[in-house]
């Protein structure tokens, strides 16, 4: 059985900004020229990227959102639920699990929508994968402000109050 200390070392995961650990393991070597993409994007992208991540049971991934549709793959631990708030303000959980657990291995959040994650079991961790394409960049980025999400979105208070900073 291995701990989160013990994936956080061998896959040599780094602090994410939005909390947890990561590594990005994949980038395509082609890209999307910034012309054949959505005006929502600075620049050309790669057609794909993969990081893994891992969230501590004790820890939240807080929300935010990307340009891009993102791909969550689970790989170990405990289940994982991401939260999603889409674009009409409805939410939306979205529990990936392992084997022994009847949740699915995979799941999607689509661009442009809020969310975070937490792992089910706050002794326990999660170990995931995610996959962007158009491939990620940090220009896409936006984590979101309690003030902010809370006008916008006053029906999920506790939700926004639990994965945002004060």
């Amino acid at each position: 059985m291995h701990t989160a200390l013990d994936y956080i070392a061998r896959l040599h995961l780094e602090p994410h900004p939005e909390g947890g650990w990561y590594r990005e393991s994949y980038r395509s070597d082609g890209s999307i020229p910034h012309t054949a993409l959505p005006e929502r994007y600075q620049g050309p992208r790669p057609w794909s990227t993969l990081i893994y991540f891992l969230l501590e049971g004790h820890r939240v991934s807080r929300l935010h959102r990307i340009h891009s549709d993102e791909l969550w793959h689970f790989y170990a631990g405990s289940p994982l639920t991401v939260h999603i708030i889409d674009s009409n303000g409805e939410y939306r959980p979205m529990r990936l699990g392992g084997a022994g657990h009847p949740d699915p291995f995979h799941g999607v959040v689509s661009a442009g929508a809020w969310f975070g994650a937490t792992c089910d079991d706050p002794e326990g961790f999660s170990l995931v994968g995610c996959t962007v394409a158009p491939g990620f960049h940090f220009d896409d980025f936006e984590l979101g402000r309690r003030s902010d999400l809370l006008a916008c979105f006053p029906q999920h208070c506790d939700l926004i109050e639990r994965l945002t900073p004060p």
